[in-house]
């Protein structure tokens, strides 16, 4: 993954920090957010357990986070991404011994699948991917410390944290002492209290194990995440993020045990995003499950255990950019309702950006003006931070309503990060766009020196910029359709020798043919667009 920081050599950087508010499931409440020592953020995100494919579950998350830093960045923060990879638990030693091979090939190949479709998503603001087997040595440590401070003891070889001894154990979930479940088996046995979680677990027979001062045995789920975040961002950082569903009792252990620890609060802020269904409720950005329970809302949620995976074929036939686009529409802490006809209409709505992007290329880009040369949209330049982008737009119609919008989309992304919000300011936005084309008659012979077009393309570089923000749009689709990139080189190929063969033929008179394929590429969902320059194709949604 690469790495991306905020220049500290810009003066922009420097400025006046937004007043951007986040909710903190910790409190309850949306709070100033105020990091524990700015310009800095540190941010822990709960990664997967690679014991299996991915699946789309597991891109809310990581989509999510990576839009955050984005905007974190933009807003003047140096941002520093951690998301973990748990590559040693009960399900990847199942794996490895159903396979046949060991517990670390499994991991390695089920890491670089996940990578992978983050990747086509757009998803490369990570900073860290620690993994669990790579730091055992802070993981003993960490239970070591909490064994001398008497919030840990060990039992035949096996080590539990003392919830008792926490005063303030549940306060994330709003659970009581007596509706704490523990672990059953074997560990119910040993337990002081049935809450008591595991730290360390010894060895069985011939289990996947390391040395500890407990004897031969692999840590528990939740003290991997303390120490990778700990090792990585300190006593205490800024941000912990993950799904609803595990609030508890991920989260509430990893907050305990590491609070006790060290004697300070793990984090500042608690971010929890909603969970996805696969269902047919509701359409993509509608009314949000934000008040039901963490069970509820885990209940209906995609998981591998129901079947609900092949990310890498729905890619193929969606595209990263098209998922993506899918998962900002809803606000993070809403439920997202998983369907093809969803992905359908987050792909209709990337079409009308799409058509935009043509119609402007068209316009700035088919000649040379030395004194206002044109560029294609994705070439426009974008500021690294938001007081770059800001501009004044005098008297012209077009540029305050641009302005606008710019404000608008800003105060959605400052009140929680709201993408829902800040995407129907840009559906707006491309409306206004398009209508000031029409409105002067805009096309390829326009004169790029005259206001109209000047102002098109200081619009359209607010929508660059802006869209930026969100990660998308940063490059041109990948042959206009909606397959991976292997696949869209091959369709883009024979449509255009079908484009050529039609050509021929209308070149010869003979029209029927060259309406033949026409009708026969629109069936299958593919329309040819006859313009003075030539003919290109887009994929109807």
């Amino acid at each position: 993954m690469s790495t991306a920081t905020a220049s500290q050599n810009d003066s922009d950087a420097s400025a006046q920090k937004p007043s951007i508010r986040v909710y903190n499931t910790l409190s309850k409440t949306k709070e100033p957010f105020e990091p524990l020592h700015p310009p800095k953020v540190g941010i822990y995100l709960c990664g997967p357990t690679v014991y299996a494919e991915s699946h789309i579950g597991h891109m809310v998350g990581p989509v999510i986070f990576d839009t955050i830093k984005r905007y974190l960045r933009f807003s003047g923060y140096d941002v520093t991404w951690v998301v973990n990879i748990t590559d040693v638990d009960d399900k990847l030693i199942a794996k490895s011994r159903e396979r046949g091979i060991p517990m670390s090939q499994v991991a390695c190949e089920m890491t670089a699948d996940y990578l992978s479709n983050l990747r086509e998503l757009g998803v490369n603001q990570i900073d860290y991917l620690p993994r669990a087997t790579d730091h055992m040595p802070q993981i003993i440590s960490f239970i070591k410390s909490l064994e001398e401070k008497d919030f840990a003891y060990a039992v035949d070889g096996d080590v539990f944290f003392d919830v008792a001894k926490d005063s303030n154990y549940g306060q994330l979930s709003n659970r009581s002492m007596d509706s704490q479940q523990g672990e059953g088996g074997e560990a119910a046995a040993k337990k002081r209290s049935p809450g008591d979680f595991a730290l360390w677990k010894s060895a069985k027979d011939d289990s996947i194990s390391w040395d500890s001062p407990w004897g031969p045995g692999r840590p528990g789920w939740h003290i991997e995440c303390s120490a990778m975040s700990h090792e990585i961002l300190g006593d205490t950082f800024d941000i912990h993020g993950g799904g609803l569903d595990l609030m508890f009792p991920h989260h509430e252990n990893e907050l305990a045990q590491s609070g006790c620890c060290h004697n300070a609060p793990m984090v500042k802020y608690w971010m929890h995003n909603g969970l996805m269904r696969a269902g047919e409720k509701g359409k993509v950005g509608g009314k949000s499950d934000r008040e039901e329970s963490a069970e509820e809302a885990s209940a209906g949620k995609i998981s591998r255990s129901k079947g609900d995976g092949g990310l890498s074929n729905v890619i193929r036939r969606h595209t990263g950019e098209r998922i993506r686009f899918f998962l900002l529409r809803t606000h993070y802490r809403s439920t997202i309702v998983y369907n093809e006809e969803g992905l359908q209409e987050a792909g209709t709505s990337l079409e009308a950006f799409y058509r935009f992007f043509d119609r402007f290329n068209e316009i700035t880009s088919l000649q040379d003006c030395p004194e206002y040369p044109g560029q294609y949209f994705y070439e426009l330049p974008v500021g690294t931070v938001r007081s770059q982008g800001d501009f004044e737009p005098g008297d012209d119609p077009l540029l305050q309503e641009m302005h606008a919008s710019r404000e608008k989309f800003l105060s959605a992304m400052d009140d929680d990060f709201n993408t829902g919000s800040a995407i129907s300011v840009l559906f707006d936005s491309l409306r206004a766009l398009n209508r000031h084309i029409d409105q002067h008659g805009l096309g390829p012979a326009a004169d790029l020196k005259s206001p109209a077009v000047i102002s098109l393309t200081k619009a359209a570089s607010v929508i660059r910029e802006l869209t930026s923000v969100l990660g998308v749009f940063l490059k041109p689709a990948v042959g206009g359709n909606g397959g991976d990139e292997s696949d869209a080189d091959l369709l883009d190929g024979v449509v255009n020798l079908l484009i050529d063969l039609r050509k021929e033929a209308r070149g010869r008179k003979d029209y029927a043919t060259g309406d033949a394929i026409r009708d026969r590429l629109a069936d299958l969902g593919v329309a040819l667009l006859d313009k003075k320059e030539g003919t290109s194709w887009e994929r109807n949604s």
